[in-house]
């Protein structure tokens, strides 16, 4: 999803051009109104770019983070909410969890209504200004609008009704929810967490407002498998390296099964439902938001059919995926061209599956019961799942990242490059480095990138274009359909060795040698960039180096933008160059 940023009010960086003076008389690099004019930090409704000094605060525990602010105030008004009895409805809010099977939150706003023979009603609410923030990308509005079609044909069965409504300012959000709960004599609404920034903190003045009114709002933990804050270290501090934070997260799991078991569907509402709630049955789905509309027929028409909508197909991928894929899925990930992956990465995003889900269904087909054994596909996959987690509760603990700043924020101080031309390049798919060209030129076709040719562009990117990585992320939450801010900053984080347990900056992918080992036989490039579709021999992974140049110029590719090598230098000299300027420590947590 587009990335959802909010801040405190930061520490702010005094306006300056280029560089400015340090205390220790180096020269800091300072792209703060670069940043913002290059559209990464907008400021129609963020604050300027926060300071390595209040990350730093965020780090120390001097300020709470948001995460800690919801679950203070849950618990803090738990005996008084206990307190309200059930009205004359129960509302479940969807967001994030577009299901009606195994979604916690909705399966406990069914057992309230239930328990008083009470209609349950369910909303989704279209921000456009979210949207807009949040960098969602035309093709997820998309997909999430055709999901809503199916998710209100499968509550509408049970006598659900599903209440769709646009909300132009972000703001009003709120007001809306406590507009309709008076409406319908709700005294309960359920909803699942979302771990970003602005929403924590949504729902932390959401909570309050609900009391006053005489309102049970209940934020519910069901997008992960397991709950931020659960795991530590032996020394009580939370993991920023995935290899200990799985161990840990697996054990957890052994120890409490329980957090596997599925949540059941919704109970079937009483038949007066259907009458009582006519309007709201008859209402149909909202278009998509102009600014985010498809203008394109025949990309959307592509889209609805590579990407079939709904919880229905979501489970049939994954019960094929287990069944056919799985087991191979360890040897065949890192292939783009072997179609070994399960694609399952838009309904994860998007809710229409739920993590914990997919990670039951991945140990039910195994030939062991625990998740670190049996299958080596069976093992891998399940340790690919948990890497979603493990970048929610980076979110949730190190909530800056939300705010434009990398995780290792001493990062900040590196001098990036904002070449409008070189990005515009990579954007099309026009770098004149094959493999980078086709997995730009999926993206644009699909909405989509392999997995490893994400990796692949976004160390281009970053280390041999040196631009600002922010570039990168958003094009990314702007263009393909699985977009997922914690998921996306983390993979961006890794490639731009500014990010939580990233390759160390020193490590820079080399565009031929990665296209040569995952993309062999160039089977690939040859789909994605069709004027190399005849390109014979390993002259397709760098046509211009390998003797194939008058070929590749005549059939319209054009030539390497970059020489890798000079490239990999200038790179290296301006990491260090950051890394001297900066007075900041590496992020917190723990790091072995």
């Amino acid at each position: 999803m587009a990335p959802k940023r909010k801040a405190t009010s930061p520490v702010r960086p005094s306006p300056s051009n280029k560089t400015k003076p340090e205390s220790n008389g180096q020269p800091q690099f300072d792209h703060s109104r670069i940043s913002k004019k290059s559209g990464i930090v907008q400021r129609q409704f963020y604050p300027p770019e926060m300071s390595n000094e209040r990350c730093k605060e965020y780090n120390d525990n001097e300020i709470p983070r948001p995460i800690e602010l919801l679950e203070k105030s849950i618990k803090d008004t738990k005996p008084e909410r206990e307190e309200i009895q059930v009205g004359e409805s129960v509302v479940h809010w969807f967001k994030r969890d577009l299901r009606t099977f195994d979604n916690k939150g909705l399966r406990l706003a069914s057992e309230k209504a239930k328990s008083k023979n009470v209609p349950l009603i369910c909303m989704f609410i279209v921000s456009p200004q979210d949207y807009e923030a949040h960098f969602t990308s035309p093709a997820r509005v998309d997909f999430d609008l055709r999901t809503l079609e199916v998710l209100k044909s499968d509550l509408q069965e049970k006598n659900i009704p599903l209440h769709t409504v646009t909300i132009d300012k972000r703001n009003d959000v709120p007001g809306h929810v406590l507009e309709v709960c008076g409406k319908w004599g709700a005294k309960h609404i359920f909803c699942n967490i979302e771990y970003e920034v602005d929403e924590l903190r949504r729902e932390t003045k959401l909570l309050k407002k609900c009391l006053e009114k005489g309102i049970d709002f209940q934020p519910v933990h069901d997008d992960v498998v397991v709950p931020p804050g659960n795991l530590a270290s032996g020394a009580g501090k939370q993991y920023s390296v995935y290899s200990p934070w799985l161990k840990a997260w697996i054990k957890h799991l052994h120890e409490h099964p329980d957090m596997l078991d599925a949540a059941e569907p919704p109970h079937q509402n009483p038949e007066t439902a259907k009458t009582k709630f006519k309007d709201i049955f008859e209402k149909p789905i909202p278009t998509a938001p102009p600014s985010k509309a498809i203008k394109d027929a025949e990309y959307k028409q592509r889209l609805g059919n590579i990407w079939p909508a709904g919880e229905h197909e979501a489970q049939d991928r994954l019960e094929r995926f287990t069944k056919e894929k799985i087991k191979n899925y360890a040897s065949s990930r890192n292939l783009p061209a072997a179609n070994s992956t399960s694609l399952l990465s838009v309904h994860l995003s998007a809710g229409t599956l739920a993590a914990r889900t997919a990670v039951r269904a991945a140990r039910d087909s195994n030939s062991s019961r625990k998740l670190d054994a049996g299958s080596a596909g069976h093992g891998t996959w399940i340790s690919e799942v948990a890497w979603r987690d493990f970048y929610k509760h980076v979110l949730a603990n190190w909530p800056y990242i939300c705010m434009f700043k990398p995780f290792k924020y001493e990062y900040s101080d590196i001098e990036w490059e904002y070449n409008d031309e070189h990005f515009q390049r990579w954007c099309e798919g026009k770098t004149g480095f094959p493999i980078v060209d086709a997995a730009m030129r999926q993206c644009l076709y699909m909405g989509y990138i392999h997995n490893r040719c994400r990796m692949i562009v976004a160390s281009f990117l970053a280390k041999d274009l040196l631009l600002d990585w922010r570039l990168g992320e958003k094009h990314f939450m702007e263009n393909l359909i699985d977009g997922d801010f914690a998921s996306n900053n983390g993979g961006w984080g890794f490639s731009a060795s500014t990010g939580v347990d990233p390759q160390p900056y020193f490590r820079i992918f080399n565009p031929l040698l990665q296209s040569e080992k995952f993309d062999k036989e160039g089977e690939y490039i040859r789909k994605w960039v069709p004027e190399l579709a005849g390109m014979e021999g390993n002259a397709i992974h760098d046509p211009y180096g390998r003797g194939k140049g008058k070929e590749a110029e005549k059939a319209g590719y054009p030539k390497p933008i970059v020489d890798h090598k000079t490239a990999r230098a200038r790179a290296l000299e301006r990491y260090k160059g950051g890394l001297r300027r900066s007075t900041a420590n590496v992020g917190g947590g723990v790091h072995n």
